[in-house]
């Protein structure tokens, strides 16, 4: 029977025969879990391929005992249902060890120490983004508990990771992350994901207000939307999926997600597995970054906090975002000079080969990128069988649903996906230039026409509504394309 993705279910658990265990088997060479991850455009749930990593007995308690009077950084958030995200700037910050996080989170009684001050009750705490090299800099060892190159990535560990340790209601707003694919390992507790395709994005309102590198953000609540604000986000497709402990999410290139926590204690390990794309995507970052710092710091050079996410702790000087974009550029170059791809064939952008004398601003401007992520979820190409089946459950868009109702959604369960054996859904793929705009860029323009007609008469326009139009991932990606087109005539 096919794997539920709400749940952890027998074909994730050790199979048994006459009350003995017998040796378990991955369903899936290392080889064949790359292929699935760099063919897949949707997201998927692995099970059964981790049951032999020591990272499996990472419990919050486990780990308290490893990074013994250790202090990392918790954020604290609200337990609200406004309609306007939380971001990371409008959250407190405090340093507390792993075992001060679990009595509080455990034991509401006589709480001393970092935590005294958050009523338990109103509060939720996150250890997020913690990376192992900085984490365990002391016990490298431990390193080798994750063991990535089951999914065929060569010496790939813990050392390429991140750690996640929260409570009931933890979450992290909505956002995309510019950068490769991603690998999600759950190790205690559940978290329920909402993701959104990457064509979707114009109906997710993104906005790079609060700055960090590689992440795009929606101006939305996903589970609380407001919908007279927001309009456009009705005909966002949701795909809503309950990661259980023991399985692992692939989560592909450029998806939106709205991560939240929904047992006591949760912890989960990830990583970021770098694409070809990525060369060009670090260009258009940089863009993004000289932009938003010149810009923000103009307006207010001493209230970065507004506006920079506490992750972000490097220098924002005009100077310092010079050597990072021509750094970018230099790496860009390099790279392909080193496959012997810029001088003699051609440039890879997003997904598709275009010739040096073909890069050009009109060439930009009237073809719609080639890359799978703009195309819609039921576009396939007839060619390899499915790999779903009960050890990789794909997950699907969630019923539809009146726009009040949102607060309550199905969650996929899997069955309908994978009730035949190997039912097929092939990579999806595009073979030939499309029209002037894309269906998102067509979204776009009704979007603006529509707020032009019903949006209340002023000329205030604010830096954020600047950065808003000069930072859109669109418009990002056509700046990085001359700039590198100017670079390599």
């Amino acid at each position: 029977m096919a794997a539920g993705p709400g749940a952890t279910s027998d074909a994730c658990h050790a199979a048994r025969a006459g009350g003995e265990e017998v040796e378990r088997v991955k369903p899936f060479t290392p080889e064949k879990a790359k292929e699935i991850i760099m063919s897949l455009q949707q997201p998927a749930i692995f099970c059964n391929m981790v049951f032999d990593w020591p990272a499996q007995h990472w419990t919050a308690k486990y780990l308290s005992g490893v990074l013994h009077g250790k202090q990392i950084q918790f954020r604290m958030g609200m337990k609200s249902t406004d309609t306007v995200p939380q971001f990371e700037t409008t959250c407190s910050y405090i340093d507390a060890t792993v075992e001060e996080f679990l009595t509080w989170n455990c034991d509401h009684s006589s709480i001393s120490g970092p935590f005294r001050d958050y009523d338990h009750s109103k509060f939720w705490a996150y250890a997020d983004y913690k990376y192992f090299v900085s984490l365990f800099e002391d016990k490298t060892d431990i390193f080798q508990d994750v063991i990535w190159s089951d999914f065929g990535f060569p010496g790939r560990s813990g050392q390429e990771s991140t750690l996640w340790i929260g409570s009931l209601g933890a979450h992290t707003p909505c956002h995309l992350d510019s950068y490769g694919c991603n690998l999600v390992f759950q190790v205690q507790g559940r978290k329920r994901w909402h993701l959104f395709p990457p064509e979707d994005t114009p109906f997710l309102y993104p906005t790079r207000i609060p700055y960090e590198e590689s992440s795009v953000f929606s101006k939305i609540n996903v589970v609380n939307p407001d919908l007279k604000r927001f309009p456009e986000f009705q005909k966002a497709r949701r795909h809503v999926v309950t990661l259980s402990p023991g399985q692992v999410l692939f989560v592909p290139r450029h998806w939106w997600h709205y991560v939240e926590s929904i047992d006591p204690v949760t912890v989960s390990i990830n990583s970021w597995i770098e694409l070809e794309e990525d060369h060009q995507a670090r260009v258009e970052e940089a863009i993004t970054r000289m932009l938003v710092c010149a810009l923000k710091n103009a307006e207010d050079p001493h209230n970065t906090r507004a506006w920079l996410n506490p992750t972000e702790v490097e220098e924002t000087s005009h100077e310092v975002n010079c050597r990072y974009l021509n750094g970018a550029v230099s790496a860009f170059f390099d790279h392909y000079r080193t496959s012997k791809v810029v001088e003699n064939q051609a440039l890879r952008t997003n997904g598709e080969y275009m010739k040096k004398e073909e890069l050009n601003v009109y060439s930009l401007m009237e073809v719609e990128q080639t890359g799978s992520q703009n195309l819609p979820l039921g576009t396939v190409k007839q060619e390899a069988a499915s790999p779903f089946g009960p050890d990789l459950v794909p997950v699907v868009p969630s019923s539809e649903e009146p726009p009040s109702e949102r607060g309550s959604i199905f969650e996929n369960d899997g069955k309908d996906f994978v009730g035949k054996d190997r039912e097929h859904f092939g990579k999806l793929h595009c073979t030939k230039r499309q029209r002037m705009m894309s269906k998102s860029e067509n979204a776009a323009v009704e979007q603006i026409a529509s707020n032009s007609i019903t949006a209340p008469s002023q000329t205030f326009v604010s830096t954020d509504d600047l950065l808003d139009c000069l930072v859109n991932p669109r418009v990002t990606k056509i700046v990085a394309q001359l700039l590198i087109q100017g670079r390599s005539l």
